[in-house]
């Protein structure tokens, strides 16, 4: 029994001595470095709200109240209906007249997409338009060969309807979506077309499309692109495709709508969009210098004096990825191609001519430091790792505006702009602070220039097993067993440092953040072992 005592009491001294050694550590290294951690996120914290808050009075202002809408802003009329113009099905198709509407090339750029191409294709070929004014091009760069020519297949079923279209395929993928955008203008018959429209494989607009955007470009030179938004047929089929139409959402109503009202740019999504052919080619064409090659375009078209316009009103059907193995991808080519094209811009929009300041100082800064680098590494570091470690070490105080204010603001900017949405806002905070780390390590990834920052994966897709297979609960889980590629390393480790942080804090702490961190910890596990989206076949054996 003493022996037992005794023992005891040596581990309490052991113990006084260990926390004695912590307290030391704490107070000469630790806080000082999370200090100065601290104040280096509160002040990318006011620098994010200030952009925040700008673009959402922007858009609410311009639309709302001012009533900016791109029809009193541009001078829009109707194209001429004395021509006949038609498409598809429709018998009157154009026989005379069609000189007064201009030549239109319509891209459909596509990577083995065996779910989707019958989609794109009898979208693009049912667009109203006199049937030789418009040129529908292909550009098939799939591998599979049996994909290829259901593709091929398609293309011809629809010539023979007397539809203008061509199948256009490479002997390489070198330049991805870029290389086989820049192969496809380089044809004859495209260069002698006035305008081009761009739509990815899944993307299904609807007849009117041209009629409604091309008037813009028509009547307005200086306008080099009209991009439409997005509409997503797959939004309700679990909880994760839910969280990304809020986000999107947020991007077309806020981003691209304050762009387009104050500055007349904004970034190219890449699709469903409209560009003037004169346009790209002075900007100087497709470049694959990064994998975000639409962003890219819209830069170079910008500085050369181009305006740009959102037309909100016109939506254009379209998929979200419903797994998180392809929501990861595509985040990291959006993320980490952004923050790469920063790096390779930055001198260049410095040193252009003819360009004002303001435009620089919002290129530079608002659109590519801000937006593209500050907001994903911030998100990450501030919320899931220094105000965790702050509760065990209680020499460093966080400030109540910087904590809570200012997230505060931001969510509220996002909540009205998805009213319908308001319920899902806890769930989609914590599960854009788990996406944060992926996108931190992508924004790293492309401003280092590092082993992936040029790594292409298509976002898969399902087409119409939408409606079919996909009818699945709000949070579905994904047997971690059945595959180990669903477990995702990182995202459990993190859950482990945040779930003992929460524990400090409850036990040894004041006792103030353990609940927000625990909740951030579970969204973290949730991730991690891949109980979020919808099922796939798995690629294991």
């Amino acid at each position: 029994m003493e022996g037992l005592w005794g023992w005891a009491l040596a581990a309490a001294a052991s113990g006084d001595w260990i926390a004695s050694a912590w307290a030391a550590v704490r107070a000469r290294a630790v806080a000082p470095a999370l200090e100065a951690g601290v104040w280096v996120c509160l002040a990318m914290s006011v620098m994010l709200v200030v952009e925040v808050c700008y673009m959402s009075i922007v858009s609410f202002v311009a639309v709302k109240l001012l009533r900016r809408v791109p029809e009193r802003r541009y001078k829009w009329e109707p194209m001429p209906v004395s021509s006949g113009s038609g498409k598809g099905g429709d018998e009157e198709a154009a026989v005379g007249g069609g000189e007064a509407y201009p030549m239109v090339l319509v891209q459909i750029p596509m990577y083995n997409e065996r779910e989707v191409y019958k989609l794109s294709i009898g979208a693009a070929c049912a667009l109203t338009w006199p049937v030789d004014r418009i040129i529908i091009q292909v550009l098939d760069d799939s591998t599979d060969p049996f994909v290829k020519e259901l593709v091929e297949l398609e293309c011809k079923d629809w010539a023979s309807k007397n539809i203008n279209i061509k199948y256009e395929i490479r002997e390489s993928r070198k330049g991805y979506k870029a290389g086989a955008l820049r192969k496809g203008m380089e044809h004859s018959y495209a260069q002698e077309c006035d305008f081009v429209a761009i739509f990815d494989a899944d993307f299904q607009p609807e007849p009117d499309f041209l009629l409604r955007t091309v008037p813009f470009l028509v009547h307005n030179p200086k306008i080099a692109l009209v991009q439409t938004r997005w509409e997503f047929v797959n939004y309700d089929v679990c909880l994760m495709t839910r969280i990304q139409k809020m986000s999107l959402d947020y991007h077309f109503k806020v981003e691209q709508e304050s762009g387009s009202s104050m500055h007349a740019f904004f970034g190219f999504n890449g699709t469903a969009g409209v560009w003037r052919v004169s346009a790209i080619s002075e900007a100087g064409g497709w470049k694959d210098r990064t994998t975000v090659e639409d962003m890219d375009l819209a830069a170079r078209a910008s500085l050369k004096g181009w305006q740009f316009l959102y037309v909100g009103d016109i939506r254009v059907k379209s998929e979200l990825p419903s797994t998180l193995k392809a929501y990861r991808h595509q985040q990291h080519r959006w993320t980490c191609g952004a923050a790469n094209l920063f790096r390779k811009m930055g001198p260049a929009i410095v040193r252009s001519k003819g360009v004002s300041v303001w435009k620089k100082f919002h290129l530079l800064y608002s659109f590519f430091f801000v937006r593209r680098v500050i907001a994903p590494i911030l998100t990450f570091l501030f919320y899931c790792i220094v105000i965790p470690l702050s509760v065990m070490v209680p020499e460093v105080s966080i400030p109540i505006w910087g904590m809570f204010y200012i997230p505060t603001a931001i969510t509220i900017m996002n909540a009205i702009r998805n009213p319908c949405s308001i319920h899902l806002i806890p769930i989609w905070i914590l599960f854009e602070n788990v996406m944060s780390m992926h996108r931190m390590r992508a924004a790293l990834t492309g401003l280092l220039e590092t082993t992936y920052v040029d790594e292409w994966v298509v976002t898969e897709k399902v087409g119409d097993q939408v409606k079919d297979k996909l009818e699945v609960p709000l949070l579905t889980p994904v047997k971690p067993t059945e595959c180990v590629e669903r477990i995702y390393v990182p995202e459990l480790v993190v859950a482990f440092y945040l779930l003992l942080c929460a524990s400090y804090d409850f036990v040894l702490g004041a006792g103030r953040y353990y609940l927000y961190i625990f909740l951030q910890a579970f969204a973290f596990l949730v991730l991690g072992f891949g109980f979020v989206g919808t099922t796939a076949p798995c690629s294991c054996p």
